[in-house]
């Protein structure tokens, strides 16, 4: 593998001005940059990024933090975010926390000794005073679909209360009359909000309880678990808005396994608009989010930022859309 003194050697030039040229910092004439160009042509020279950032320069790389590898949410996710940074010259590392908050300590500790220009977040377990020490220490990161609360960043993110009421009202078209709800982290943005959503959509209705409600975690195996206990406490159950589609796919299943008929007997109703709703018989009922266009912006605003771009920290929302699928079409 050629190294900067090869490259000097070959160009006739010192190892200072290999330098030069290639961090793009201080002069070099014309004549010179076209024998150095053809001497990395010649000797296939890739420069040693991780050195030149450790020296204080940009690497050309940026992380996405991310809960769960096996949601894909994320997969689609982080599709956007590699299409956008080639675009611009960057490549990504991925790093999946498996929703476990010391790992994803252990990633921001690491991260944070400049082997990255950037960090996008899209994890359940930030902490706010872990956007506090990244502000202060101005290492450029956008919180993508959850935030912490209380926490001064860029948030790129969707309508999630307004997604949830429309689930909920949704149900209720249908025909059901008593409508339970599996929630996610009430510590994320996501979570919270969508909780909040379908509470404000039934606390009205004389059948409400807050015994209809139920944590799921985001995952399959809890939609499974938070569906078999609601349906002990409430058998009369005829709705289900689970919080995302990991978990309506989790209560599907479970639901099927106990001989619960979907949607006659019990209608289905997810949220983010996941390939896999349409995977599962019935199709799942779900509200989707534009997920490859908030991976892009998210991407496009954190390479903003490393560029120096210092705007005001803003919340970028994007619209929800309902999309009625089998899980909820009830005979009538």
């Amino acid at each position: 593998m050629a190294t900067i003194r090869d490259v000097a050697k070959l160009a006739g030039v010192s190892v200072a001005t290999i330098s030069r040229y290639l961090n793009k910092n201080g002069y070099v004439n014309e004549e010179t940059k076209l024998r150095v160009e053809q001497a990395i042509k010649t000797l296939q020279y890739e420069p040693n990024a991780m050195a030149r950032g450790l020296a204080g320069r940009k690497t050309g790389t940026i992380a996405l933090i991310f809960p769960d590898i096996t949601n894909p949410f994320f997969a689609e996710l982080a599709r956007a975010v590699e299409d956008v940074a080639r675009m611009y010259g960057y490549t990504v590392i991925l790093c999946n926390s498996d929703n476990q908050a010391d790992k994803e300590q252990t990633y921001i500790r690491v991260l944070k000794q400049r082997y990255v220009d950037g960090i996008l977040f899209a994890s359940y377990s930030l902490r706010s005073d872990d956007v506090d020490a990244l502000n202060n220490e101005k290492i450029p990161f956008i919180m993508l679909d959850r935030a912490p609360r209380e926490t001064s960043c860029t948030v790129v993110s969707s309508k999630h209360l307004e997604g949830a009421q429309q689930a909920v009202q949704h149900l209720l078209d249908e025909g059901c009359t008593k409508i339970a709800h599996i929630y996610g982290p009430q510590d994320t943005v996501t979570g919270r909000e969508r909780f909040m959503g379908y509470e404000q959509s039934v606390k009205h209705f004389p059948w409400y309880s807050p015994s209809l409600v139920e944590p799921g975690y985001f995952r399959v195996d809890g939609g499974m678990e938070a569906v078999e206990n609601l349906m002990k406490r409430h058998p009369d159950i005829d709705g289900i808005f689970a919080g995302n589609d990991t978990m309506a796919v989790g209560a599907l299943k479970k639901l099927q396994r106990m001989g619960v008929r979907v949607p006659d007997q019990v209608a289905l109703c997810g949220f983010d608009g996941i390939d896999l709703t349409v995977i599962v018989e019935p199709e799942i009922t779900t509200v989707a989010q534009s997920i490859y266009d908030m991976g892009m912006l998210s991407t496009r605003l954190l390479i903003k930022k490393i560029e120096g771009d210092n705007s005001e920290h803003q919340t970028h929302l994007f619209d929800v859309k309902l999309i009625p699928r089998e899980s909820t079409r009830r005979k009538r």
